[in-house]
């Protein structure tokens, strides 16, 4: 089963990412997961929607693809980074890649409050009428102070988050199973 992941930050070495990365990682005997870029799409244009540029095309295909998406992401202002939302509107004109396709969204902040709001937001869009992606019901992974959660090798250590992890991931193959 192939799993399209995607991580809202654009920074490098962003803890978004990293989580991403360790989730590709531990769930690879089960599931093949992998990350899609979404920083060399360029500003969405109507202009463009008929016939896009190949960047958009070649991320357009891999969600089409794909039986599910993550979505990794920090929280921008109390809501969802400029790149995300760009992405989400180049999913949801023409051919719709993410019309009912079964998403589930993961979010790390440095805050104590985790992406709660960015989550909010972002699932509004996952919802509107030109998305219409299928969220994964009363589930929400928001890690708060992540920056404590890694060690010196820079890998994610963090018990707790980890077992929740194990147990929403399951239940996101669980489900899209049942959906196909």
């Amino acid at each position: 089963m192939d799993i399209a992941v995607i991580v809202g930050s654009l920074r490098k070495e962003s803890y978004n990412k990293k989580i991403a990365e360790f989730i590709i990682e531990r769930y690879k005997d089960n599931v093949n997961m992998e990350i899609i870029p979404i920083d060399k799409l360029p500003l969405f244009n109507e202009d463009l929607e008929s016939n896009p540029p190949i960047e958009v095309k070649e991320f357009k295909r891999r969600i089409k693809e794909s039986y599910g998406v993550i979505f990794v992401t920090p929280e921008y202002n109390h809501s969802i980074p400029g790149g995300l939302k760009n992405a989400l509107d180049w999913c949801s004109r023409v051919d719709r890649v993410l019309v009912n396709k079964p998403v589930f969204i993961i979010g790390a902040s440095n805050g104590n409050v985790g992406t709660a709001r960015c989550q909010s937001h972002l699932t509004q869009i996952l919802n509107s009428p030109g998305v219409m992606a299928l969220n994964l019901p009363s589930t929400h992974v928001l890690i708060p102070n992540v920056q404590e959660y890694f060690d010196e090798e820079n890998k994610f250590i963090d018990k707790r988050t980890i077992k929740y992890l194990d147990k929403v991931v399951a239940k996101f193959m669980q489900w899209i199973e049942k959906l196909k």
